[in-house]
């Protein structure tokens, strides 16, 4: 694992995932909140270790945790469906269950990663990498959306919630079935994500007083065009043959800019329009 991605990994596992689940709003995650740096940290150490048994167990500790993350989905979902009666699951509450169970699948990409092992037929450097995409492109995609769908109560917002969970869906489809349902996956994935750009420009942004606030929230969604043109550009490129960016180049643009200038971005943009009284007053 090269030191660009196990540092992006680093920042998926210690800072946006337990962030984001301060954001999600919900006080059954809290017990697992405050667990969470108990499985994140032995978990960011086995980035830094050679592959091997040692890396390996301790990347199973962070393994444990996801999947213990990923256990509160179906009775959340369950609690939804009772509540509702005979309405649908509302697109945010489904974004929410995808972002509490797209960490577990980057730790079983992990796992395999560091033992040296393939993992249905795919190579380490595919696992690397898709280790960050589902921190990234699974839960902090999925959480942002679903938060921007609570606030753009809209079409547009629907759509945004339940095309980021879609998308990341056949995205990891297409990892079995073949580069053209990849790309269909990639084409979801970018519409709903611009869609959340969109959302946070419009209705998120202008309605905060202070300049820090809108300036994370204005970088999430600038950064978050230009990213998802980078994966739309692979994806294209894989299915056809066209020329696209490496995996080298796109971890160095693709994954930085996502894991940075968006879901860095927007946690804590999101944590302070969540705290609105703590900051607005000073940097109004």
């Amino acid at each position: 694992m090269s030191v660009l991605v196990a540092l992006i990994v680093m920042l998926g596992m210690l800072v946006v995932v337990p962030m984001g689940l301060r954001l999600a709003g919900a006080t059954e995650l809290d017990r697992m909140r405050r667990m969470w740096p108990l499985f994140a940290v032995p978990g960011a150490v086995s980035l830094w270790l050679p592959r091997g048994v040692p890396a390996t167990a301790l990347a199973a500790c962070y393994a444990l945790g996801a999947v213990l993350l990923a256990l509160h989905a179906p009775p959340r979902l369950l609690r939804t469906l009772a509540a509702r009666g005979s309405r649908a699951v509302a697109p945010a509450e489904i974004a929410l269950v995808t972002a509490l169970v797209t960490p577990s699948i980057a730790a079983l990409a992990l796992v395999a990663e560091r033992s040296g092992h393939t993992l249905f037929g795919f190579g380490l450097g595919i696992l690397a990498l898709t280790v960050p995409h589902f921190h990234f492109a699974g839960f902090a995609a999925a959480l942002v959306a679903g938060l921007v769908c609570r606030i753009a109560d809209s079409a547009a917002g629907r759509f945004a919630a339940l095309s980021v969970p879609l998308g990341t869906l056949l995205v990891m489809i297409g990892y079995f079935i073949g580069d053209w349902a990849e790309l269909a996956g990639a084409v979801v994935l970018t519409a709903g994500m611009w869609t959340v750009a969109l959302l946070t420009w419009q209705s998120v942004r202008v309605a905060r007083r202070d300049r820090i606030t809108r300036l994370l929230l204005a970088t999430s969604s600038v950064v978050l065009v230009v990213t998802m043109v980078l994966a739309l550009s692979w994806a294209l490129g894989e299915a056809t043959g066209l020329p696209h960016p490496t995996l080298t180049w796109m971890a160095a643009t693709h994954g930085l800019g996502n894991a940075l200038g968006f879901a860095l971005c927007s946690v804590l943009a999101w944590r302070r329009l969540q705290n609105p009284t703590d900051h607005e007053g000073r940097t109004a």
